[in-house]
């Protein structure tokens, strides 16, 4: 039976059937993809957010999608710290500026930590092996014996200001967590911690009361230049 006319007609006058849709193609995932939605979950959601299923939800993926690049979460913290310290500006070591040098590049570690909420926990009784933390390690390593500093102490030093610069960034994240919360009574204002120091009993408190203005003096910046500069400023040049 021939086609009726018409319908052949009418078929060559039709719109084309439109091709269905591709999908669009998902982006690769690459170890730089990981780290950029990792400091995603960090800087909007804090630390304790941070988890490779968490991280695998942002690229739009599985878990496992992420193993073929990284091998648990701790390999996460290292590429977190090594993205962090690519940041670092290091100075050219010079020995007659190593002690303002070496205060120079820790303020920039503590200033990197605060911008992400509790990221230094990252960075605590890990060994680092990424290269941009070796860099900084190194860097510093560098200033400090370039100031005359003997290696050993130059070593314990760097582990002695790196473990307070996480730690007094961890602090002050967690401060800043706890004043978002509503009814966190721990969290005391100046003037609320100056009147529960001086109203303790004088008996059992005196140094307390009368020092109670001079103990809770300063910023926190300026008690972790405080600390910094009692390490600092022990360390003993070696005589050329």
């Amino acid at each position: 039976m021939s086609p009726d006319p018409r319908q052949s007609r009418a078929a060559r006058h039709a719109r084309p059937a439109a091709e269905p849709a591709s999908a669009p193609r998902r982006k690769p995932i690459t170890v730089e993809r990981i780290t950029d939605a990792a400091l995603e979950v960090v800087a909007t959601e804090g630390y304790d957010a941070l988890t490779i299923r968490r991280v695998a939800a942002v690229l739009g993926t599985g878990p496992s999608s992420l193993y073929a690049h990284i091998v648990n979460k701790d390999d996460i913290d290292d590429l977190l710290i090594g993205r962090l310290y690519s940041r670092v500006v290091l100075p050219a070591p010079d020995p007659a500026a190593w002690r303002e040098q070496l205060l120079g590049v820790y303020a920039q570690i503590r200033d990197l930590y605060l911008e992400y909420p509790g990221i230094s926990r990252a960075a605590l009784a890990s060994v680092p092996t990424n290269l941009e933390t070796l860099r900084v390690g190194e860097g510093i390593l560098a200033i400090l014996l370039t100031g005359g500093i003997e290696p050993r102490a130059a070593g314990w030093a760097r582990d002695a200001l790196s473990l307070y610069v996480s730690a007094y960034a961890l602090e002050q994240s967690l401060v800043r967590q706890r004043r978002r919360q509503q009814h966190q009574e721990w969290v005391l204002s100046h003037e609320e911690l100056l009147d529960r120091f001086t109203a303790l009993p004088a008996e059992e408190f005196p140094q307390t009361r009368r020092h109670a203005a001079e103990l809770i003096s300063g910023t926190g910046h300026d008690r972790f230049d405080f600390a910094l500069g009692l390490i600092v400023d022990n360390l003993r040049p070696t005589s050329g």
